[in-house]
């Protein structure tokens, strides 16, 4: 039994499609581009790989492609349907706190989503030490973070912050709780510096945080999709200049993290 608040798992099930926005949106390709740059230095060739809150598949697809051995789990039933039909990897529903997963039985483990859907610390804190425990000794665990400032700063660059209802995306910034009334599900957004203390937390060595989309990301996330193709090289560039560098790391709206088991 997976224990999901109901309004994240309505938010994904009715209102919002994963791969739509990393495919079609400005933003979204930009994300889904350096997401995969940064997985591709990381990950030893042909690994075992568990890919937790994989949602459809999105990166699965083509880290199967790439040579690795993919498990797929997620905690959105409708989702692991939908990723099964793939058939280049397997998936399964499951929950981050509880994976069934035999310890040390996986060269890496992805957790590219179910930090900021687990509000509470002793919940990531336990999804962290599952995705340690499953990981064999010398392999990676890998997770995202949402940026804390990311909402404000998107809201301020399309039009949408006024006044009104710039409450919404400052009262973050105390809890890191984000309660879904500002478009986004329930959700918890990070620091940079406190992801790592997560990871570090939990046993993992070596771990270094990087900004994954940098500073160009609104600029992509506000251009017709016929100009994104023109935009994007330079944009990605940008990210991979910066993505180390702490007074920019900030800029864009996701962090990726990586530690040693």
């Amino acid at each position: 039994m997976v224990d999901l608040d109901p309004l994240i798992h309505e938010f994904y099930r009715d209102r919002y499609v994963e791969d739509d926005r990393l495919i079609r949106s400005g933003h979204g390709r930009l994300e889904f581009v350096r997401t995969q740059e940064l997985l591709r230095r990381w990950l030893p060739p042909a690994s075992d790989v568990l890919d937790v809150g994989g949602a459809t598949g999105i990166h699965a697809r083509w880290l199967a492609e790439d040579g690795h051995r993919v498990t797929l789990v997620d905690p959105v039933v409708e989702h692991v349907e939908q990723a099964a039909t793939v058939r280049t990897f397997s998936a399964e529903v499951g929950d981050a706190r509880r994976l069934r997963q035999a310890d040390a039985s996986v060269d890496v483990t992805l957790l590219l989503g179910p930090l900021y859907h687990l509000v509470e610390a002793s919940d990531r804190a336990q999804a962290l030490s599952e995705a340690r425990r499953v990981t064999r000794p010398g392999g990676l665990v890998i997770a995202a973070g949402i940026n804390r400032y990311g909402g404000l700063i998107e809201a301020g660059s399309n039009g949408y912050l006024s006044p009104e209802n710039l409450h919404l995306f400052t009262e973050p910034f105390a809890s890191g709780r984000n309660d879904g009334k500002s478009g986004f599900t329930v959700a918890y957004f990070h620091h940079a510096d406190e992801l790592a203390a997560e990871l570090t937390t939990a046993g993992l060595t070596d771990v270094e945080v990087l900004g994954v989309e940098g500073p160009a990301a609104n600029i992509l996330q506000n251009t017709p999709p016929d100009s994104v193709d023109s935009l994007l090289p330079s944009a990605v560039l940008l990210a991979r200049q910066v993505e180390s560098d702490p007074n920019l790391i900030s800029a864009g709206f996701h962090f990726l993290a990586h530690g040693r088991r």
